[in-house]
Order: structure tokens, then C-alpha cells, then sequence
């Protein structure tokens, strides 16, 4: 067998019974062909110069690298990246075997018999180092000789990777860090925190395509993208950058799948629905979770659960090699969540509530004198809430609520009574609340189970439109407004428009069509009809319907879009 000439750099692999093989070089097209094929080099006994290799080490099992340098002043590189589990390894250098530097005559000698030399003489170290940091060994210029790389972990099974190269200053596969390579949380919520960076000279001078991935964990900092991989179940992928403007909640950030409790019931995520951290029976999910977001260096992890620590790391990936860079991590506690306030609510005497979007709100009632039934009435403005009432700890009333309600419990002396609202999950909510220990005391008007507008469509003209509603069997006031509006009016931005508990008092004087008392003994006969005059032909109007209490609080009915004929 020949030993065959190298390039400057062999990276080899003598595991026992080795077989005689070609080394690659860079300049074959074989080569070429084979380094596409990342298979070809995975756990392989040929590493060429310039290109990173992913191995495996068994615990307390070392694996050996042989580095050839054939010519004196080299300059080399060789990095290390443990992936999750620290690493001890060493470099050395001996003197190639005469035969088989570039200079000698005759026939080399063969593989076999040039192990036995190597092996039997201990080289001089150059280097070593243990712990689980990504470590470089540096030398602008290097001697002749060969260069042997020992790793060996004594912690457990680990993957690891190696690259080496005999032209660090223009290879360059990993991208360069800033000089300040700091994360910056520039802004701190209870459920968000703000991240930014310093782009990486390789995008910002050298135009190399960078992206940058965030790494979220409630753990610890990560050295190493490759740690990370380890760290998820290997069906994970990086996420697909969200689409401009929506980092804020690109996820809408619930995709990290957190681990859940069995015994306290699902605890909160990330992100609404996960394909991410699957469980398996052998892997238990992994509180973790990594996205790439393209070339920004400012970005908003959102849906973070109040007053928990997190760990965020970032890196610089150069897409072109597919290696990468760790910025210097860094963590942030997010806010604790705001004290409810509890509103004290007066006897008689509306209060206006707002409630953001999930969120809730604390009422509390004590009446001053001894009462025999207490009253709340409750108007939703927009979607429906959610109340519960509790006297003195025990629960009375669950219910939801849409539009107006009134409600009628039992009272206790000296009781005092906690009211609970929650919001909407579509958006937040609006409300007047009114809670009394006066029976007859009734601020809002009643209303019919349906607040419908009918609109009828054979009684429509080019100047006027025919529309009806149900009333109720107690006499109130009701006011009819209109507006134009475009064609382009939808149901989606009528909908938006729904506040019930806007009045007639916000509506333009000119929109005013007319008010008129109405009722009817018999229910099924509460039924009215108007007809809308001075019209224009072929335009869109919004029509609303106010119903008006005694105590001088309105009602707004559900609003109703109608057309005019364009042609009569």
C-alpha cells in the first residue's frame, strides 16, 4: 500500500482495523462531490482540511485525530464544540515519520507499519483543555509534523464536533462576532421581554448571509447552537421566520410546549398549540425552544409567564456553511403580575368597567344595612363576560353574560359579596355593572331576547327603507339614527362598531331620524315598524336603535347595514 501525498492539513481517524484508503483533497471533483454529501463524513475515518465534522463519543471511551502538516510555518486552526456534555481533549505534535514527509525518496512505507511509529512515541502537547465552552487552538505559524487530537468524555455518551483548516483568514466559516457581543434586554413586561444585539460584521462588511436564531429556555445559557440540537428531540426544526410585524406574538409565542404537571393541571405555554418538544414515552418534553428570525437584531418574545426567569441566547449563523456563532447569553425575570385592585361597588350606582383582553376584575359589595335581596343588573358592551358572585366565600352565581342582565339573590345581614368578572378571549371588554339591595331600583332597560333589526327588502326604494324590532311589555323610550357609509362596509367593521353602551349622546344630531314610546301588553304583538325617508339611491346606511331607560341609561340594539335601489 502507498501512502499517498496530502494537502497541508489530513485530519484521519485510526480506529482498530482500519482499512488502506484515498485521502480527499480539496482541489478533486470527487471530493467536491463527496463533501455535499454531509453522510459521506459523519463519524468518518477521513476529515478534510476546512470542513466541520459531527462525531460521537462513548463515556470514558477517547477517540483519536491525526492532524498532518507537511510544511513548516502553516498556519492552523482547530475547534472544538462540545454538544452536551463537557469534553477533555489535547493537542499534540511529533515528528512526521522521515518517509513520510514531502521530502523523502523511495517508496513510503505502509499504513500499518506507519501507525506502529506514531502510536509508540507520546508527541509534545500543545494544548488542552476540559469543560463544555467552544475552544479554539490558534497558531499563525505552525511546524511540520503530525498533530494528534485525544477527546475523551467522562460524564456520559456525547456528540461533539471538530473543524480544522490550514487557511483560517480565508476560510472564515464561522460568522464573527461584534465587538460587544452582549444581549440588551431593552424592554421588561410581565408577559414580554424585548431582546437586542449588535448585528455580526459578516453581515454587516463581509455581506456573507447571516440570520440569527434565539434560543428561550427556563434552564440556563447555552454555549453552543450544537448544545441546543442536542437538548431537543431530534424530529425538531427552527421555526419559519415570522412574517413583518407580527414578532411581537409571532408564535403567537405558545409553540414552546412547557412541561405540564399532571397533578396541578396544564400549566401555561409559550405558544397556543405546539408541534414542538413532543412527548414520547422514553423523552420527556423539554422546556425549551428556539426560533431563527431572518437578519433582524431586535426582537419581542411575547406570552411569557409572569414573574419566571428566562435564559436567552443568541447565534449568528452563517447560511452559506450552515456554522455558527454564540452571542454572550444572558436572562431577565419577567414582572410580576399587577395586583387585582378590588372597585368597591356603591349601593344604587353604576360603575363602568374595563377588562382587557383574558384578563379579570375584582368588585366588591357590602351593603350598609340589613337586606333581604340583593340585585345586580350587568350590561355588556361588546362580547359576553363571565360572572361570579360569592357571599362571604361561597359561590352563588356563575353565569355568562350578554347584553343586559339582572340577576336576584338572596340576601344575608351583614353579608358582603365578591364579584369576579372575566373578559373576552376575542378582545376586551366593556361593561356597566349596577348592584342594589332596592328591589325595584332598575337603571337599564329591559330588553327582548332578540335586538335584531329587520330590514324588509320588498319595501326598499331608491329614497327610503322599511326596517322593524321587538319591544318589550314595560313602555320605553326608543331612538332610530342612521349613517352613510361606503360600499365597501363590512359586516367585520360593523362588528368592531358594536358598543352597546354608547348612547344617542355620541351619535351627530344629524344622524337623529326619530324617537317614539312604545310597548305591548302582549308579548308577541311588541313588535314596531319605521320607515327611514330621505335617501339617497344606491347608498349603503348604518342604521342603530337606542332604547332608552327611566333612569336615563340606553341600550343600543344590534346595528343593521341596509341599501337603497340605485334605480326606481
Amino acid at each position: 500500500m502507498l501512502l499517498l501525498h496530502c494537502p497541508p492539513l489530513l485530519l484521519l481517524l485510526l480506529p482498530l482495523g482500519s482499512r488502506p484508503q484515498k485521502f480527499p483533497t480539496r482541489d478533486e471533483e470527487l471530493f467536491q462531490m463527496q463533501i455535499r454529501d454531509k453522510a459521506f463524513f459523519h463519524d468518518s475515518s477521513v476529515i478534510p482540511d476546512g470542513a466541520e465534522i459531527s462525531s460521537y463519543l462513548f463515556r470514558d471511551t477517547p477517540k483519536r485525530y491525526f492532524f498532518v502538516v507537511e510544511e513548516d510555518n502553516t498556519p492552523l486552526a482547530v475547534t472544538v464544540t462540545p454538544c452536551d456534555a463537557p469534553l477533555e481533549w489535547k493537542l499534540s505534535v511529533q515528528e512526521l515519520p522521515e518517509e513520510a514527509s514531502g521530502e523523502g525518496s523511495g517508496d513510503p512505507e505502509p499504513l500499518e507499519q506507519q501507525k506502529q511509529q506514531i502510536t509508540s512515541e507520546e508527541g509534545t502537547e500543545l494544548f488542552s483543555y476540559k469543560g463544555n465552552d467552544v475552544e479554539y487552538f490558534v497558531s499563525s505559524s505552525s511546524p511540520s509534523g503530525l498533530y494528534q487530537l485525544d477527546l475523551l468524555s467522562t460524564e456520559k455518551d456525547t456528540h461533539f464536533k471538530v473543524y480544522a483548516t490550514t487557511t483560517p483568514e480565508s476560510d472564515q466559516p464561522y460568522p464573527e462576532l461584534p465587538y460587544d457581543p452582549r444581549i440588551d434586554v431593552t424592554s421588561l413586561g410581565r408577559t414580554t421581554v424585548t431582546l437586542a444585539w449588535k448585528p455580526s460584521p459578516t453581515a454587516s462588511l463581509l455581506k456573507q448571509p447571516i440570520q440569527y436564531c434565539i434560543v428561550i429556555n427556563k434552564e440556563h445559557n447555552f454555549k453552543s447552537l450544537c448544545a441546543v440540537e442536542a437538548k431537543l428531540s431530534s424530529d425538531d426544526a427552527f421555526m419559519m421566520a415570522p412574517k413583518p410585524g407580527l414578532d411581537f406574538s409571532p408564535f403567537d409565542f405558545a409553540h414552546f410546549g412547557f412541561h405540564v404537571d399532571n397533578n396541578s393541571g396544564k400549566e401555561r405555554g409559550f405558544l397556543k398549540s405546539s408541534k414542538f418538544g413532543r412527548q414520547t414515552s422514553s423523552k420527556p418534553r423539554v422546556d425549551l425552544h428556539k426560533v431563527c428570525i431572518g437578519n433582524k437584531n431586535i426582537f419581542t418574545v411575547s406570552d411569557l409567564k409572569p414573574d419566571t426567569q428566562y435564559y436567552f441566547d443568541m447565534f449568528a449563523v452563517n447560511t452559506n456553511t450552515n456554522m455558527s456563532t454564540a452571542y454572550v447569553g444572558t436572562f431577565a425575570r419577567t414582572k410580576e403580575e399587577a395586583k387585582q385592585k378590588t372597585v368597591e361597588l356603591k349601593d344604587g350606582k353604576v360603575t363602568d368597567v374595563f377588562i382587557k383582553r383574558k384578563g379579570a376584575k375584582f368588585l366588591r359589595f357590602a351593603p350598609v344595612s340589613s337586606h333581604q335581596k340583593v340585585t345586580f343588573s350587568i350590561h355588556s358592551c361588546l362580547d359576553a363576560v363571565q360572572i361570579q358572585v360569592r357571599r362571604d366565600g361561597k359561590l352563588l352565581l356563575s353565569q355568562s353574560v350578554e347584553g343586559v342582565r339582572q340577576f336576584q339573590l338572596r340576601g344575608k345581614a351583614k353579608a358582603k359579596y365578591l364579584i369576579r368578572l372575566k373578559g373576552s378571549k376575542k378582545g376586551a371588554s366593556m361593561l356597566k355593572i349596577l348592584a342594589t339591595t332596592r328591589p325595584n331600583k332598575q337603571l337599564f332597560p329591559s330588553l327582548p331576547e332578540d335586538t335584531r333589526i329587520k330590514a324588509f327588502d320588498k319595501l326598499r326604494t331608491c329614497s327610503s327603507v322599511t326596517v322593524a324590532w321587538l319591544g318589550t311589555q314595560e313602555r320605553n323610550k326608543f331612538c332610530i339614527y342612521k349613517r352613510e357609509v361606503d360600499d365597501s362596509y363590512s359586516e367585520e367593521q360593523k362588528r368592531r362598531e358594536q358598543n352597546q353602551c354608547l348612547g344617542p349622546d355620541a351619535r351627530k344630531k344629524s344622524e337623529k331620524v326619530l324617537c317614539k314610546y312604545f310597548h305591548s301588553q302582549n308579548i308577541q304583538k311588541a313588535v314596531t315598524t319605521e320607515t327611514i325617508r330621505g335617501l339617497q339611491p344606491g347608498k349603503s346606511y348604518l342604521l342603530d336603535v337606542y332604547v332608552i331607560g327611566h333612569g336615563g341609561h340606553s341600550v343600543k340594539y344590534q346595528s343593521k347595514l341596509v341599501k337603497t335601489r340605485r334605480f326606481c
